[in-house]
């Protein structure tokens, strides 16, 4: 089972719970194995994240239809901050759960690009192959998403600091 890990974190990202996640990832290897004649060699990861990615996204209109259809809209979602960037704030000692809050407030499509390229490791160019969007939309998608992180954990640690006072 190469790359459970990966297909676990991914779907447990987009679908915001664990049980679902792993009915998805189940849905997933069961596709793949069908498929498995038309992959044509090279890097399986990327092969077997996409097929994760487009699972997640069926189920998601299945059984979660109001989700799927909030409008993306990149103006509302980008954020004009520049003071410091989330793994700054990570390194300062951002709590886990905090940052995993963080990364549950984003929309879909940017939580997705952080979750591919920044804990599954992949490059822009598998980012974009897996999500069937250009190249310039993954970085588009990562720099708001990475500007949001930003914001969110500024605003959540300058609570806390409210609150200490």
């Amino acid at each position: 089972m190469p790359h459970l890990d990966a297909a676990y974190n991914l779907a447990r990202w987009l679908t915001r719970n664990s049980h679902d996640a792993e009915d998805v990832v189940q849905e997933a290897y069961l596709r793949a194995f069908k498929s498995f004649g038309g992959f044509r060699g090279g890097d399986g990861r990327p092969w077997l994240l996409t097929i994760v990615r487009n699972t997640c996204y069926t189920w998601m209109q299945q059984n979660r239809a109001r989700e799927m259809s909030t409008i993306f809209d990149e103006e509302t979602h980008d954020v004009q901050s520049e003071e410091c960037d989330p793994e700054t704030l990570l390194l300062r000692g951002a709590d886990v759960k905090l940052l995993t809050n963080a990364l549950e407030e984003l929309p879909l499509e940017y939580r997705e690009a952080i979750v591919l390229r920044e804990l599954e490791g992949l490059s822009y160019k598998e980012i974009a192959d897996v999500a069937d969007v250009p190249i310039g939309t993954v970085m588009s998608r990562l720099a708001r998403a990475r500007k949001r992180l930003q914001h969110i954990l500024t605003s959540a640690r300058d609570q806390e600091v409210q609150l200490e006072l």
